[in-house]
């Protein structure tokens, strides 16, 4: 525990940023499997409708600095490349 005010005003501050933080991340998890379940279960619609929710969440997280912006244009190539082959049958 701190012993400083300064310092354990600090520490409130980044156990509050970091669930926070952790809120958002896993919003964008979320966003991301419920693509990829559509896209396994073969679902087109389904899964055009939970890309076009999925991208705007990742591109947030990395506006917000919590994910890299090449791991999220990877997520998003990813999840668009498998919407596509859905699309395409």
């Amino acid at each position: 525990m701190a012993n400083i005010k300064s310092a354990a005003k600090k520490a409130r501050q980044a156990e509050k940023h970091r669930q926070h933080n952790a809120a958002l991340r896993t919003r964008m998890r979320s966003a991301i499997k419920k693509t990829v379940k559509a896209t396994q279960a073969g679902d087109g619609t389904a899964a055009s409708t939970a890309l076009q929710a999925a991208v705007p969440q990742i591109d947030t997280m990395v506006s917000k600095g919590l994910v890299h912006r090449n791991k999220a244009a990877r997520h998003k190539s990813r999840l668009n490349k498998a919407v596509k082959v859905l699309k395409a049958r």
